[in-house]
């Protein structure tokens, strides 16, 4: 008897929900309204889909959905949301000032008499992952590079070797995972052992 019970449940297996996401904030479409860039997602919904937009903001779904709300909570909620875009914009706006601000340093620094080691510090800021940068210098140059601390606490790049040049001409040129750093941004310093 419980086998005919099984058979019966896995016949009518309920297919899986489709659920969309949104392109500009990656919440599900529902949730669009809680997320930082609200006007966005409704602007790029609507160009889109058009009738997807008008089952969630249309004026008779939204007169549905604040109908359920008072008028202290409609202004309220209105409130709170142009709040949250204008936090997401001065958030954004200040991430790009100090990612225009930031510099890359390319240091030769002398180890012995004839031995160099180059340390490439501030390609985080533009969101490049040091790991593989550090393996492509290595392949580039064959020679060892790692990913360390400097003594200030931040991670860089350090290259065996008397290769800042070269390095300067990948980042400049946007060699694999080196791309979107400004030229005016790399600094080449060299550093003597005292």
């Amino acid at each position: 008897m419980a086998s005919t019970a099984e058979e019966a449940s896995t016949s009518q297996a309920v297919p899986p929900k489709e659920v969309r996401y949104c392109k500009v904030c990656t919440f599900p479409l529902e949730y669009c309204e809680f997320g930082p860039k609200f006007s966005k997602c409704k602007e790029s919904l609507q160009k889109e889909d058009p009738e997807l937009y008008d089952k969630f903001y249309s004026e008779e779904a939204m007169q549905a959905k604040l109908g359920t709300l008072s008028l202290e909570a409609q202004a309220k909620l209105e409130k709170d949301t142009a709040t949250k875009e204008a936090k997401a914009e001065k958030k954004a706006e200040a991430a790009l000032k100090k990612k225009l601000a930031s510099q890359v340093t390319i240091k030769r620094i002398e180890r012995n008499k004839r031995k160099y080691v180059t340390s490439i510090h501030g390609l985080e800021a533009f969101e490049i992952d040091l790991k593989k940068a550090a393996k492509q210098f290595a392949q580039k140059f064959a020679t060892g590079a790692s990913v360390t601390k400097n003594p200030q606490g931040q991670e860089e790049i350090v290259v065996q070797g008397d290769v800042s040049g070269d390095v300067v001409e990948m980042i400049e040129d946007g060699v694999g995972v080196l791309k979107g750093v400004p030229k005016e941004n790399i600094v080449e310093v060299e550093e003597k052992k005292k």
